[in-house]
């Protein structure tokens, strides 16, 4: 019997070991690295770990004009709970935040430095005084094991590495492997291969207007881990993105595309981007064809221009291409700030070149305060910029558990094109407006006004049944 409680004492000792678990990673000689910020880590009453800095650029817009702001990002790998102190070297803290404000980490300041503790994987932004430019972007990834170098692997393991203008180009079967050590001046592209794996939490930055990682013609990739700079997938098929991060600064610098694509996933990923975060388009670039199976469950998407989500706007107007069975899951949205009424929208579907839209779901969003912009913007719309034809029509939307906390937002826009151009089939479920839960039978609503009128949406000409419940 003393046997047999002993085992157990040790497996209970061996499991509360293995359950806090924390791994972080030098910073190579030749990486950039920022000395804006000190970043310790430690779990339990452990030593302090050093967890390097790298800046960043982020795009700050202002009256229309581009500017390039160097922020920062840090990351390491943990199990359990962890304790975090920032410290900051950009003068005194008056304030502080820690972002996804849904998260509600708390937090405390101790001079020059901010302390909490996280107990899951989160991708963060800490801000000190409100400042959203100069921030740390902080990635708390979850564990991954070592990766031993196999023979036709593509291995990068610690180090700096300068590709000049070549790229890593895997082949079918192949597994790219970046070390959390690893930092990649270059980009990597995946190219008419299949059963191709890009892992690890190294960085792939390419330091130029470039897509870091691109997955084009390619059927089942699996990429899971990187810190990059845009993630596309085009013309492809069974690819599946988890616990990957885009932060871009420069002109259409788009976070994660999908062109003419089927059965696309992604999960756990962070959108920092000078473009659309998130987009699904049908013929574009150079692919062609429908979009069909596309997935996101967690993202936390921040729009410095342009919008968190956008769905819809190109296609081959002689296919009457369709975007079908999309669905959005637990999403954090931190931000929006675009001054051009026709390209706002924290979930936007601007329906054109005669695309047909239906059956997509938006679920359990959480949309911090904006900037500038507007929550909804569902059109079925002729933009002659990008499009040689209106949409065919937008069918059976779902937003499901949305809620905003914030400034007032611009108007929303549901309208359709013209009589067989139409809106139909939208339904609200649980959508809050700080605090005011909106719905069809909601108190001291006078029966002759629009529901919509409540969230601060217009609903125009050629749309049928919208309903809040």
């Amino acid at each position: 019997m003393q046997r047999l409680t002993t085992l157990l004492f040790l497996l209970c000792l061996a499991v509360g070991t293995e359950a806090q678990r924390l791994r972080t990673y030098d910073a190579p000689k030749g990486a950039p690295v920022s000395h804006d910020y000190d970043v310790m880590v430690r779990t339990g009453v452990g030593e302090w770990q050093h967890v390097p800095v790298y800046p960043w650029n982020v795009d700050r817009v202002d009256n229309g004009r581009h500017h390039v702001e160097q922020s920062n990002v840090a990351s390491f790998d943990f199990e359990g709970r962890v304790e975090v102190r920032v410290v900051s070297h950009r003068g005194s803290i008056n304030s502080h935040r820690i972002r996804p404000l849904s998260y509600q980490i708390a937090s405390t300041q101790e001079d020059s430095a901010v302390v909490f503790t996280i107990d899951k994987p989160s991708y963060l932004s800490v801000e000190i005084n409100g400042d959203i430019f100069h921030n740390l972007q902080l990635f708390a990834n979850p564990m991954i094991e070592k990766v031993k170098r196999k023979r036709g692997m593509l291995y990068f393991g610690p180090g700096y590495y300068d590709l000049g203008e070549d790229s890593i180009a895997p082949k079918s079967g192949q597994t790219v492997y970046i070390d959390g050590g690893a930092y990649i001046k270059g980009f990597i592209s995946a190219y008419g291969v299949r059963d191709v794996k890009i892992i690890g939490h190294g960085i792939v930055n390419p330091q130029r207007q470039q897509e870091g990682i691109m997955v084009r013609y390619c059927r089942n990739v699996h990429i899971d881990g990187p810190l990059t700079t845009q993630m596309p997938v085009g013309g492809s098929d069974s690819v599946s993105i988890s616990n990957a991060k885009v932060i871009s600064w420069y002109g259409w610098g788009d976070g994660m595309n999908v062109f003419a694509s089927n059965n696309v996933s992604y999960r756990n990923v962070f959108c920092r981007t000078s473009d659309d975060c998130s987009t699904i388009y049908c013929t574009r670039k150079g692919y062609h064809g429908s979009c069909r199976n596309i997935s996101v469950d967690h993202a936390v998407y921040w729009a410095d221009v342009a919008h968190p989500i956008m769905i819809g706007l190109h296609g081959d107007v002689e296919k009457n291409e369709t975007i079908e069975r999309v669905v959005y899951n637990d999403v954090d949205i931190l931000d929006q700030a675009e001054h051009q009424i026709d390209y706002q929208g924290c979930i936007a579907i601007n329906n054109g070149d005669n695309i047909t839209v239906s059956n997509l779901t938006f679920s359990n969003f959480r949309i911090e305060s904006l900037r500038y912009g507007m929550l909804f913007n569902l059109r079925v719309c002729f933009n002659k910029k990008y499009c040689l034809a209106p949409g065919k029509g937008i069918r059976n939307v779902l937003f499901r558990n949305i809620s905003y906390r914030g400034v007032t937002p611009n108007m929303s826009l549901i309208t359709g094109y013209d009589s067989t151009r139409t809106i139909s089939g939208i339904r609200f479920e649980n959508l809050s407006i700080n605090g005011v839960r909106i719905f069809d039978d909601m108190p001291l609503k006078p029966i002759w006004y629009k529901t919509s009128d409540f969230a601060n949406i217009f609903v125009g000409e050629h749309v049928d049944n919208v309903t809040f419940e």
